[in-house]
């Protein structure tokens, strides 16, 4: 059921290897997961990673699934114009929906309720239905416009989970410092996760 879905989207901040690890980690928990990726995240996923995305949404789904071993019907790909997808109604909308990594132009549109693209949109009906909306910026330094934004989006109940690895758990590798976030954002989602022990 879309009901039980999570609804995941990258933007084209720095950091695809966030939306990345988190979706390869979703996939292993048997979470059913909704993807979206603007445009800017397919080429930034192919700058920063050797992971090169095939163009259209239903080879994207069919590349991931492959590469992650998704069960059948778990992935769904979705366009930014797909207006169809179970994300854009709030009869269907995910129990939660993470933004990772969040762009400051995302932020902002979610911000106004442009809903301009399925993504918008999908952030648009989460917020409206009071499901989970956590949003990981990934920007620095932060103006007053974008803390302004956040403040707007954390009065109505959106987790901001900036990408800020901590270092007590004793990180060797940069992937220690990724499962650092996304452990983080599991906890909050109420997933079982093993990538970092809990403190204390």
């Amino acid at each position: 059921m879309s009901r039980d879905a999570i609804a995941l989207a990258m933007t084209g901040a720095s950091g695809a290897i966030y939306g990345l690890r988190l979706l390869e980690c979703l996939l292993r928990a048997e979470q059913k997961v909704y993807l979206m990726l603007s445009m800017p995240a397919q080429v930034v996923i192919g700058m920063e990673t050797e992971l090169k995305l095939p163009g259209r949404p239903a080879e994207i789904q069919e590349a991931l699934a492959a590469r992650y071993q998704a069960k059948p019907d778990q992935l769904s790909v979705f366009g930014r114009e797909q207006w169809t997808a179970p994300v854009a109604s709030g009869s269907s909308a995910p129990r939660a929906m993470v933004i990772c990594p969040c762009t400051s132009g995302t932020l902002s549109a979610i911000a106004q309720g442009s809903s301009d693209d399925l993504l918008e949109r999908a952030a648009d009906v989460v917020i409206k239905e009071q499901r989970q909306l956590i949003v990981v910026p990934r920007e620095m330094p932060l103006s007053v416009i974008h803390l302004e934004n956040m403040l707007k989006l954390a009065r109505l109940g959106v987790t901001i989970m900036p990408a800020c690895p901590g270092f007590y758990h004793e990180p060797r590798r940069i992937e220690d410092l990724v499962d650092f976030v996304v452990a983080r954002i599991l906890d909050h989602l109420k997933i079982e996760q093993t990538l970092v022990p809990p403190w204390g």
